[in-house]
């Protein structure tokens, strides 16, 4: 439907040819210059009367131009505001009119799901049961939100020891982040924005089992967020030619695919599926659970190259060479078909002078002179006797030397989960983790989306699988994971593959040890208070605390302080307000959280140089080398 604007807007762009291929425009180019208030083009549109009379509004004489409106115009190719065409060219969620993928008035900020609750960086179940909170973060906040952060407590791990006097980084280590995933993400953009090929994530499920739980009814909607924020920054890394593959259940499998196809535009590839157990739930109420899906989904397509699966020795094995054949051991294929064609059906004769006919209903798959050729050129295998029905053979090195992947794998080839949870308890961890991924699944997807020296993520990296698979198949990696057992468990696991362990793929890989990774911390400033609040175990402890961050704390400037612990609160359900006092532990924690400047969860580089918050020279000379700023 092109309208007159359409026609209007086509003839103001056409004095820009960096816009248009051929006749096609390319509008995500166009949003960019708008964005980026190119000053040639910001005059072209103000000055078109026909888009001045549509996209602005004369205030005291003054214009004030609509360039969101514009551009949502550009977003949504046909979408009028009086117009049934609206919703004409996507299918999903929306709010405000706005599509999930195109809202950024608000962020989710998570201070006990995603900063400190157990099971918000992985849906390991730790015996806790804290309550996710979220809170809506301004849209003017979020570039201070994202900022990059400082780092801290750096050292490098290697065959040689830890070395805890780290002050330069460079493209070439490991990197373990421990800190919230969202903002250690966006910290990660400045350095690595393009350049990662491969993401694996095993995110939380959403089952109400894991962890993830809520303080209102709209879980699935929150939680989409949650991966929303994550997954959009995650494009940003990913190289041209990446990929990115999310474990996820039934559950929530068919919300996250509509949330994938906005986010990676065109990019889906495979819902692959994973049986992930090898025995049935006989105590199961309906059907047992015996599989995960795996999304993956691609940058660009245009880009993107898989590697062929090796093929096995068992594979291999059924080719043999009974009459020593100089050209190497094969495998006989039948020479019949089903497909009848009559001129394909003659009776072939044996070396000892047998008829053969074809199977009745069936053909020869080739002519009679073709046949001969084949005869001649030892091609036709007629059994040890001469006298066996003939057979083709088909050479070894004439078969393709990978396999295509398939979109169903067992756990025979890839593993299961109880056999990944053998390979943490040979860790000799104390910490039960009940879904790991085994390491021979995490290794097929690594070697089918990347190769040596690629650099793969994993920001869901709880008992640090996906690092220690990439650290033996010969990877760069980097993982994020927000909670303590990152100590005891993560980096242990990477000390253990460093020193040469043997568990998982080791030997398939002949892995002997060697390869060092850095890890750091994001600096906590308010996170320090917000684990504090999750720890606390009665209302006396939060009021001390209260106390505490009016001195220490950098807290929301819109708050009465002095009427935190006086005013009367409503709950959902409760006709009457209550004190302070009264409200479930849960709820005050939730409410000391909210005081706090999410925008100061950790500290930003630009603070770096803030003598109040005595950072050492170490930490800033690292922070230095990670973002190249001399």
């Amino acid at each position: 439907m092109e309208t007159e604007l359409i026609k209007e807007i086509n003839r103001v762009l056409k004095a820009f040819p960096q816009f248009w291929d051929n006749n096609i425009l390319h509008r995500s180019m166009v949003i960019q210059a708008i964005n980026q208030k190119e000053p040639k083009l910001i005059k072209a549109l103000i000055y078109n009367e026909k888009i001045k009379s549509i996209y602005s509004t004369i205030i005291d004489g003054i214009v004030i131009f609509d360039f969101d409106k514009l551009i949502s115009l550009l977003k949504y190719k046909e979408y009028w505001p009086d117009s049934f065409t609206k919703y004409c060219n996507s299918i999903g969620l929306t709010t405000d009119g706005k599509y999930l993928d195109r809202n950024t008035d608000v962020v989710l900020d998570f201070p006990f799901k995603d900063c400190v609750l157990e099971g918000g960086m992985t849906k390991e179940e730790q015996g806790k049961d804290e309550v996710y909170y979220h809170e809506v973060i301004a849209r003017d906040e979020i570039d201070r939100l994202f900022s990059p952060k400082l780092f801290t407590n750096t050292k490098r791990y290697s065959a040689n020891g830890v070395d805890k006097n780290i002050t330069d980084f460079c493209d070439d280590d490991n990197l373990i982040i421990k800190g919230n995933n969202l903002i250690a993400l966006h910290s990660l953009k400045e350095r690595y924005a393009g350049k990662v090929k491969l993401i694996y994530i095993d995110p939380p499920y959403n089952t109400g089992n894991d962890g993830f739980k809520y303080n209102d009814r709209f879980n699935h909607s929150t939680w989409l967020v949650f991966m929303k924020n994550r997954l959009e920054v995650a494009r940003e890394l990913l190289s041209d030619d990446g990929s990115i593959w999310i474990n996820i259940d039934d559950g929530e499998v068919h919300y996250l695919k509509v949330l994938m196809d906005q986010v990676f535009d065109n990019g889906f590839i495979s819902n692959i599926i994973w049986q992930k157990k090898y025995s049935p739930q006989n105590d199961a109420k309906f059907f047992s659970d015996m599989h995960d899906h795996i999304l993956c989904y691609v940058k660009n397509k245009y880009f993107f190259n898989l590697n062929l699966l090796i093929r096995s020795d068992e594979m291999n094995n059924r080719y043999k060479n009974p009459d020593k054949d100089i050209r190497g051991v094969w495998k006989s294929s039948d020479l019949s078909v089903k497909t009848y064609s009559k001129e394909y059906d003659y009776p072939i004769t044996t070396p000892n002078g047998k008829t053969i006919y074809p199977p009745k209903g069936r053909c020869w798959r080739t002519s009679k002179e073709k046949l001969q050729d084949l005869i001649n050129d030892n091609r036709i295998w007629f059994g040890e006797t001469g006298n066996n029905v003939p057979s083709i053979k088909r050479f070894l090195f004439e078969v393709k030397q990978g396999i295509t992947p398939s979109t169903i794998w067992d756990y025979k080839s890839v593993g299961h989960n109880q056999e990944a949870r053998k390979e943490i308890s040979a860790l000799n961890t104390e910490k039960d983790f009940s879904t790991p991924k085994p390491e021979k699944l995490i290794q097929r997807i690594i070697h089918i989306g990347s190769n040596e020296g690629d650099l793969v993520l994993d920001f869901h990296l709880g008992s640090g699988t996906t690092a220690a698979v990439a650290h033996k198949m010969g990877r760069r990696y980097i993982g994020i994971e927000q909670m303590d057992y990152i100590d005891d468990i993560t980096v242990a696991r990477l000390q253990k593959v460093i020193e040469g362990e043997q568990g998982g793929i080791s030997k398939d890989v002949n892995w002997q040890g060697g390869g060092s990774f850095v890890y750091t911390e994001l600096m906590e400033l308010n996170q320090v208070f917000v684990k504090k609040i999750q720890q606390a175990q009665d209302t006396e402890t939060l009021k001390s605390l209260f106390g505490q961050m009016k001195s220490e704390a950098h807290l929301n400037y819109q708050v009465a302080l002095e009427k935190v612990l006086n005013t009367e609160y409503e709950i959902d359900g409760i006709s009457h307000k209550v004190t302070f006092d009264d409200l479930p532990l849960d709820e005050q924690r939730r409410l000391l959280i909210e005081l706090l400047d999410k925008n100061q969860l950790y500290v930003n580089v630009s603070e770096m140089d803030d003598e109040m918050l005595h950072i050492s020279e170490k930490d800033k000379a690292f922070t230095r080398s990670f973002y190249r700023r001399g």
